[in-house]
């Protein structure tokens, strides 16, 4: 049976979309390529009319993401008080429960650091959101210096809270990284 075009093009949007979430919530080493077409009720030998590697979906999925959590983050940065609605939605309870939808960075970007496979999307998505929160602090050159503090810690923040097993402990790292983050800046724009 033939298909058209269109729908190799969707079926491909789909394998990445789900791959996308898998990668994120736990992690490229864990995702098999076999359980993820599965679960899309297709099968592993199709994969590879989509890709030439796994490791090419996951820079794919790697971008998707990326773009996904970029138009989030870019609507906080047009509203009031940018950067301390960013925070919030960053170390939110959602955000830490719900890594499939969340940032790629906290879980891909460190499974690919481990592995030394750097990433230009990472590059492009740290530029990007480190960029956004300059902006909002003065974009002098301290303000880009203590952005990547900001962007360290709000990551360090979200994987820390995801991986300790108390979760009143949990809750109470995402809320002394929040408020500190938060008096950062308010400080940062000597609001008080």
């Amino acid at each position: 049976m033939r298909y058209s075009a269109d729908h190799k093009a969707q079926t491909h949007e789909r394998i990445v979309k789900e791959a996308a979430a898998r990668f994120r919530r736990d992690g490229i080493g864990a995702t098999g390529l076999q359980p993820l077409m599965k679960a899309l009720g297709l099968t592993h030998g199709g994969f590879y009319a989509h890709f030439k590697s796994k490791d090419e979906l996951v820079e794919i999925a790697l971008r998707s993401a990326t773009e996904e959590m970029g138009a989030l983050v870019a609507d906080k940065f047009n509203q009031d008080k940018p950067l301390e609605g960013f925070i919030d939605m960053y170390l939110s309870d959602a955000h830490r429960d719900h890594p499939e939808r969340g940032c790629p960075l906290p879980t891909m970007a460190a499974e690919l650091g481990q592995r030394g496979q750097p990433s230009p999307s990472v590059d492009s998505a740290v530029q990007h959101r480190a960029g956004l929160m300059a902006q909002a602090l003065g974009n002098s050159k301290e303000a880009q210096a203590q952005s990547l503090v900001m962007l360290s810690t709000l990551i360090g923040a979200l994987v820390l809270s995801r991986s300790v097993e108390d979760q009143e402990f949990a809750a109470r790292i995402l809320t002394t990284a929040r408020e500190a983050l938060k008096h950062q800046a308010r400080a940062a724009a000597d609001i008080p």
